[in-house]
């Protein structure tokens, strides 16, 4: 993998990726090269995984040899632990581009005698660094080497002692360390490293966990500032990224079907833009399901890869339901061009729910989205969090030119022309589904209430659910249309 080069403006620090998703956005580039950086966070944060996969990477992608040096698991432990996220830690052990060192601390023995000093470390480490030439290094967790010594004025000086060796030596050093009460370190080690602090957070708010990383200090460079959730997966470290937030997108003129014909026909004849957002809404038992299905079904039609993110049926169930309107997913997933990714969103927290679906997308790099319903994430937090999640899930849909559906839930008797989650604003395209009882019958509309920069239909039309999909009654008496 070719290594990133600095940034405009940025040419005088020389920075080392890290490889981790979503992190060398954030940090614009990397980690200060044959410099040391700071993980800090409280127990099962990540800091472990953070130092472990920069090392792994390093090593498997830009070709740079790493020791780990730990205080607390040992080098099998350590090669246990890390297989379950998809490293192969011990191959790159046996082909020498990295070093695995367990280092015992006794405390007895500098407690009796009273003198503690870090020579021996330096020479142990210097013969690593040497045996395979490498150019990153990892000291996990860097406490434990001076957990009871009485005398803060020993740890403070051999502190300094050790970040300046490490500088001499010309490597790009993690250096892991729990989180203090009132500091970001236990011992203060933010004092002495001077070029890069990060710190994890693992919360829990409402039974809910949530994974967050900060750059809390990063000299001579620009990087995001704000808390970016994150979580563990199967592959490592996964940072949900921050370009989704610029308004940065490109605007395709090409259209793609919406999978209903009488809906294309509202839409110009032609269908959405491609790369657009769209949302449907309605009262429960409208259809909005059934039109994100026939919108995933034409998306298939055409060759292209769709996910499905489903907050309300099994995926089973999806299926089942849709052969009664003549829609059969089962073959589309067979031949993996449809993915249905189903889960409450009870599950996690928003953002963690965020950086999956990120994830998600990062994989399988689908042409089509659904979000079937998005109202039910209401349930996981307040008003202006849901509709912060969905802003940044628009614009990160956008930034990759992928077509959108979502559905939302109308309440019944409530006004239909507004949106439960508040963001009707950023939608390209709003579709309203209605239900009218007249005389103990039900009769189903559908109306265009928006399509920026194409001409559409303005007035409602009439639809029914037939074995054979949706079918819209045109309006003979409509003339021209809305923009």
């Amino acid at each position: 993998m070719v290594r990133p080069t600095a940034s405009e403006g940025q040419q005088g620090l020389d920075k080392a990726p890290t490889g981790i998703a979503g992190l060398d956005e954030i940090t614009n580039g990397g980690l200060p090269q044959g410099r040391i950086s700071l993980v800090s966070g409280g127990p099962g944060s990540g800091k472990t995984l953070l130092a472990m996969e920069f090392l792994v990477r390093g090593a498997r992608e830009y070709g740079d040899p790493g020791v780990f040096m730990a205080f607390e698991e040992t080098g099998e432990e350590l090669v246990e632990n890390t297989a379950s996220l998809g490293f192969d830690l011990q191959q790159l052990v046996d082909e020498g581009k990295i070093l695995l060192d367990f280092v015992f601390i006794e405390r007895t023995e500098f407690e009796e005698t009273g003198e503690f000093d870090l020579e021996g470390l330096f020479v142990r480490l210097n013969h690593a660094i040497d045996s395979v030439g490498a150019k990153r290094v990892v000291l996990d967790t860097i406490e434990t080497l001076f957990a009871g010594l009485p005398n803060e004025a020993i740890v403070r000086a051999e502190l300094r002692r050790l970040f300046r060796w490490l500088k001499t030596k010309g490597v790009t050093a993690v250096i892991t360390g729990e989180r203090g009460h009132d500091k970001i370190t236990r011992y203060g080690l933010e004092e002495y490293v001077s070029d890069c602090v990060i710190v994890l957070d693992h919360r829990i708010v409402e039974q809910i966990s949530t994974r967050r990383i900060r750059v809390a200090k990063y000299r001579g460079t620009e990087h995001g500032t704000n808390e970016y959730p994150f979580v563990i997966s199967e592959d490592g470290m996964v940072v949900t990224p921050i370009t989704s937030l610029r308004l940065e997108h490109q605007a395709p003129t090409e259209h793609v079907s919406t999978g209903v014909d009488g809906l294309d026909a509202m839409l110009n004849g032609r269908g959405f833009y491609r790369g657009s957002t769209v949302m449907v809404t309605g009262t429960a038992g409208a259809g909005k399901s059934i039109f994100a299905a026939s919108f995933a079904q034409a998306a298939c039609e055409r060759g292209e890869r769709c996910v499905y993110f489903a907050f309300e049926e099994a995926p089973a169930q999806i299926i089942r339901n849709m052969r009664s309107v003549g829609i059969d997913l089962q073959p589309y997933i067979d031949k993996g061009l449809l993915r249905i990714i189903a889960s409450r969103p009870m599950m996690h927290g928003l953002e963690t729910h965020l950086a999956n679906i990120h994830k998600s997308i990062e994989d399988l790099k689908p042409e089509v989205a659904v979000m079937d319903p998005i109202t039910n994430f209401s349930s996981v937090g307040g008003t202006w969090q849901v509709t912060a999640l969905l802003s940044r899930l628009i614009d990160y849909f956008k930034m990759n030119e992928i077509t959108a559906l979502f559905t939302s839930l109308t309440e019944a008797g409530g006004p239909l022309d507004t949106s439960e989650v508040g963001v009707s604003s950023l939608m390209d395209t709003w579709v309203l589904l209605s239900n009218v009882e007249d005389n103990g019958v039900r009769t189903r509309y559908i109306r265009v209430l928006k399509s920026r920069g194409m001409a559409h239909s303005s007035e409602s039309r009439e639809f029914t659910l037939t074995d054979s999909g949706v079918e819209i009654r045109e309006n003979l008496q409509e003339g021209g249309g809305a923009r």
